[in-house]
């Protein structure tokens, strides 16, 4: 038996492995020239009937247009949004599963002592969407209607007033943490398991305040059923112009706003990740879409700057944000 007998089969071997090759990288791009080929899962980390619910909702059914596929939202609430986040994280690299979340995606490692994923890590960022202003609400019974008649109640029932919160690192904690931090004053904080629960119990006098987004608290504060107190901006919302600021009610510099992002999971192909910015970026360009954020407070980001690049550095500044003002506050990850 000589030599040329004995290569063959390794040689055959090696033919065989770079046809094979060959083939899962054509395959490979035609998938990625077929995105998408179904439909697409957005895992939403919050239960529904929140602010980033209903923003995530109409994000889904504008993109689908522009995907020319069905966006379905799914709802994983639980642990200020790292359950539903580290579900996303965990898919596969394709496309098939996004992440809309808010900034608690920056204030999770602040928060968590073992977060199950890394947000600069874990993720392939889509783009910027929308920043929503914070407004602080009360139950329409609530003794008084502005910030210092909510101060000193708390002042004068140190513990007593019933702060609620849509849970452990959800934006109303936040909120509700920066505010005690800003103004020394002790009451209880009452998490719920998302900010649906929170307002039903607020609208049912259960509770007593709430820092939450217009999108989910506006419709309530028209109707009666909620008294708003201020507004976390530098001047007065054009949808609730008889509210006054923060600053306007005696704390100087209280701006908060809450900014939302959307993510596919780690290793999604650059294709795939373009042509789900382009989509993000159509959709704001779609005039229905973006009325509906302005009617909800939203500063809608630019088209133009709606890149996987500005919400890679968005995110980065902002880990370091909360990170800073977390520990300004004395919160220590759990």
């Amino acid at each position: 038996m000589n030599m040329l007998t004995l290569n063959r089969p390794r040689n055959l071997l090696r033919s065989l492995s770079a046809a094979l090759l060959a083939l899962s990288l054509q395959g490979a791009a035609l998938a990625q020239a077929d995105f998408p080929s179904k439909s697409v899962a957005m895992v939403v980390p919050f239960p529904p009937a929140g602010s980033t619910d209903v923003i995530g909702r109409l994000l889904a059914q504008t993109m689908g247009k522009h995907l020319g596929q069905s966006v379905l939202v799914e709802n994983v609430g639980g642990a200020g949004g790292t359950i539903g986040a580290a579900k996303a994280a965990r898919a596969p690299g394709d496309g098939y599963t996004l992440l809309f979340n808010n900034m608690a995606q920056a204030s999770a490692p602040s928060l968590y002592a073992k977060l199950p994923f890394d947000p600069l890590v874990d993720f392939e960022p889509v783009g910027p969407l929308v920043e929503v202003p914070m407004i602080l609400v009360a139950r329409k019974n609530f003794p008084g209607d502005t910030l210092q008649a909510v101060f000193d109640y708390a002042k004068a029932n140190p513990g007593k007033l019933n702060f609620a919160t849509a849970g452990v690192g959800a934006t109303t904690h936040l909120c509700e943490v920066l505010l005690q931090f800003s103004t020394g004053l002790k009451w209880t904080a009452v998490p719920y398991k998302g900010t649906g629960p929170a307002l039903n119990d607020l609208l049912g006098g259960q509770v007593d305040v709430i820092c939450d987004q217009p999108a989910s608290t506006l419709g309530h504060i028209k109707s009666g059923n909620l008294k708003p107190i201020a507004v976390a901006t530098k001047a007065r919302l054009k949808s609730l112009p008889e509210v006054p600021t923060f600053e306007e009610s005696g704390m100087p510099g209280f701006q908060l706003a809450v900014w939302h992002g959307l993510y596919a999971s780690k290793g999604t192909p650059k294709p795939v990740i373009d042509k789900l910015s382009a989509a993000l970026r159509q959709s704001l360009s779609d005039p229905a879409f973006t009325q509906r954020l302005q009617e909800m407070s939203g500063l809608v980001v630019p088209p133009e700057q709606a890149t996987p690049d500005a919400l890679r550095q968005l995110l980065k500044s902002e880990v370091e944000r909360w990170r800073n003002a977390l520990r300004s506050a004395g919160v220590k990850p759990e």
